[in-house]
């Protein structure tokens, strides 16, 4: 999936990633949720998954972008 296929939910392009803008998070046209962010090693997770950490800040943005 490309990133242009996302609707991002929070920032401009204009944070500390450049155009990047990480942290950063996005939905998909099904509805999902795709989270950038630093890399986790808070534990191993399962084959297949990854954990990213993301200020909190972000997440509150993106929940206002979802009117939650």
């Amino acid at each position: 999936m490309a990133r242009e296929e996302l609707t991002r939910l929070t920032g401009n392009g204009n944070g500390t990633c450049g155009e990047d803008d990480c942290p950063n998070v996005y939905r998909t046209a099904s509805g999902s949720i795709v989270v950038q962010g630093d890399v986790s090693d808070a534990f191993t997770p399962p084959q297949g998954e990854g954990l990213v950490e993301i200020p909190e800040s972000v997440l509150m943005e993106a929940v206002r972008a979802l009117g939650w």
